[in-house]
C-alpha cells in the first residue's frame, strides 16, 4: 500500500511553493499580460463587430432612404411626364379644333360664295331667256302690218 511520509509531504510542499514562486516571478506576469491582451483584443473585436453592425444598419437605413427618394423622384418624373403628355394632347386637340373651325368656316364661306355666284348666274340666264322669249313674241306679234297699225292706234287713245 501506499503510505504517506511527512518528509515527502514537506519536501513536496517546499518544491511546490518554489515552483509557484518562480512561476509568479517569471511566468505569471507574462501569462496574465497575454490573457489581458487577449481579453482586450476580444473586447476590441466585439466592439468593432458591434460598430460594424451599427454601421451596416445605418447603411441599410440610408440605402432605404435613398431608395425611397429615388422612387419619389421617379414618381414625380412620371407624374410630370403624364401631365406634359396630357397638356400636349390638349394643345393638339385645341389646335385641331381651331383648324377644323377655320376649315369649316372657310368651306361655308366658299359654299355661300358659290351659291351666290350660281344664283346670280341663274338670274342672268333667266333674264337673258326672258328677254329672248319676249323678243321672239314681240317679233311674231309685230310681224304682220295690220297688227303694227292696231298697236299704234291703241297708243293714241
Amino acid at each position: 500500500m501506499l503510505s504517506v511520509s511527512i518528509g515527502t509531504v514537506l519536501w513536496s510542499s517546499i518544491a511546490f511553493i518554489i515552483v509557484v514562486f518562480i512561476l509568479a516571478k517569471m511566468a505569471w506576469k507574462p501569462i496574465l499580460a497575454s490573457i489581458r491582451e487577449r481579453e482586450n483584443s476580444i473586447d476590441d473585436a466585439l466592439k468593432s463587430a458591434e460598430k460594424a453592425r451599427k454601421d451596416l444598419a445605418n447603411l441599410q437605413s440610408s440605402n432605404e432612404e435613398l431608395l425611397k427618394e429615388a422612387r419619389g423622384e421617379r414618381d414625380a418624373m412620371l407624374k410630370d411626364a403624364r401631365s406634359t403628355k396630357d397638356k400636349i394632347i390638349a394643345e393638339a386637340k385645341e389646335k385641331a379644333e381651331a383648324e377644323y373651325g377655320k376649315i369649316l368656316s372657310s368651306a361655308k364661306e366658299d359654299i355661300r360664295t358659290e351659291k351666290l355666284a350660281a344664283i346670280t348666274e341663274l338670274k342672268k340666264q333667266v333674264a337673258d331667256l326672258s328677254i329672248h322669249i319676249a323678243e321672239k313674241v314681240i317679233r311674231q306679234e309685230l310681224s304682220a302690218d295690220q297688227k303694227q297699225k292696231d298697236l299704234m292706234n291703241i297708243r293714241h287713245y
